[in-house]
């Protein structure tokens, strides 16, 4: 369905067939031999592995654009060109409880939602991926301080009241004033 289709939908026609490809996503997903999931940065992958695998059974490989899962002397259990690029000094592996392969895949552009892993494999819509919210206490602290300002604007403005910015520039103003008594500051303005 094309977009311009899509809107000519009625909310209900449009809640179905979210509700359609939601499902047909899932089905495709669940028939996949690994199951993942992403944030914006990165890429999680879990592949179960015989009961009892050690890692030195293992064939796996991660490269910048291609990925292969496997046993040593057997298919492949997941091999092909990765969706997007990745870091591969920040891209990892680890075999958990000798039964699952966790693969961490650290995103090369931290700003674009994957549709798929391999490309050749089913492909997710991407436009209706819906971000958990993360916590200011989860945000480096540069971000933290930036989007604490940006609450605090939008506060102020809300009510009526000066902006951070307006506040320091008024602050200046005082010392300013206070600095020099003998200038006349009754016409002066903040912008």
């Amino acid at each position: 369905m094309t977009p311009e289709d899509y809107d000519k939908l009625t909310k209900e026609e449009r809640e179905a067939y979210d509700k359609a490809e939601r499902e047909r996503e899932a089905a495709e997903q669940a028939a996949l031999p690994y199951s993942w999931k992403q944030e914006l940065g990165d890429v999680s992958i879990t592949v179960p592995v015989p009961n009892g695998t050690r890692s030195k059974n293992l064939d796996i490989v991660i490269a910048k654009k291609k990925l292969r899962v496997g046993l040593k002397g057997q298919e492949p259990i997941m091999e092909g060109e990765l969706c997007k690029e990745v870091k591969l000094d920040d891209s990892t592996w680890t075999l958990v409880d000798q039964q699952f392969v966790n693969i961490y895949l650290e995103k090369v552009n931290k700003q674009q939602w994957w549709e798929n892993v391999l490309t050749h494999h089913p492909k997710l819509d991407t436009t209706k991926i819906q971000p958990e919210n993360s916590k200011l206490s989860d945000l480096d602290g540069e971000t933290r301080g930036m989007v604490e300002k940006m609450m605090f604007d939008n506060q102020q403005k809300q009510m009526g009241k000066p902006t951070s910015d307006e506040l320091k520039k008024m602050e200046a103003l005082k010392k300013f004033q206070a600095a020099h008594p003998e200038l006349d500051f009754s016409q002066a303005k903040v912008a």
